[in-house]
């Protein structure tokens, strides 16, 4: 009876995490869900999702086709030459030309977890130094990022790096996107990519 209770208690506040749902955004076998940006490359190999410079090394970017206001992002990474790539949020992408945050991904000294905006204010926060412990260069990597209104939380196998509350972040909307850095010589491969809806 009192588990019938809690379970009428729970439905009448209408708790979000009964309704809310984890998707997968990488089925491991192609790029379906998602668009190119940029002629960097883009493939899916062994069941993951590689990003590597090309021949132009500029600036890439993949692309969801849906777009995510609240949202608990996890995925994997792991660095197999220089890993300077990042997960941006609320973006919107013309060309190479990106609008959006970025939750960054990069070798150790560089921030993994800090969140950067592109073509706006640039840093807005990075990890204390001491969390660059964290990141496990050439070794598979968890990142979550937590998006909930204008609070924003970054995780990297399972350490909190950053909070940050930004009333811009909370008033925009956008595609989530990985990012290959300009500059060559970038090869990052990505797994487990899936999103909880916040809203």
């Amino acid at each position: 009876m009192k588990k019938l209770l809690l379970l009428a208690a729970i439905l009448f506040t209408g708790s979000p995490l009964i309704f809310a749902q984890k998707q997968s955004l990488f089925n491991g076998k192609d790029l379906e869900g998602w668009k190119i940006y940029g002629t960097e490359k883009w493939y899916v190999e062994d069941g993951t999702l590689v990003c590597e410079s090309g021949p132009d090394k500029e600036y890439g970017y993949l692309g969801t086709n849906e777009s995510f206001k609240n949202f608990e992002l996890t995925l994997q990474f792991k660095q197999e030459a220089d890993g300077n790539s990042g997960v941006f949020f609320h973006s919107s992408i013309e060309g190479t030309k990106i609008t959006g945050w970025q939750a960054e991904v990069a070798p150790k000294g560089k921030h993994t977890g800090g969140i950067y905006e592109s073509y706006g204010r640039g840093w807005l926060i990075q990890p204390a130094a001491d969390k660059e412990q964290y990141l496990k260069e050439g070794e598979w990597n968890t990142m979550k990022v937590i998006v909930k209104g204008n609070n924003v939380t970054t995780f990297l196998n399972g350490h909190e790096m950053i909070q940050l509350t930004d009333d811009k972040i909370g008033g925009a909307n956008g595609q989530i996107a990985l990012q290959i850095h300009s500059g060559g010589g970038i090869k990052v491969r990505w797994k487990n990519i899936s999103i909880t809806n916040l809203d």
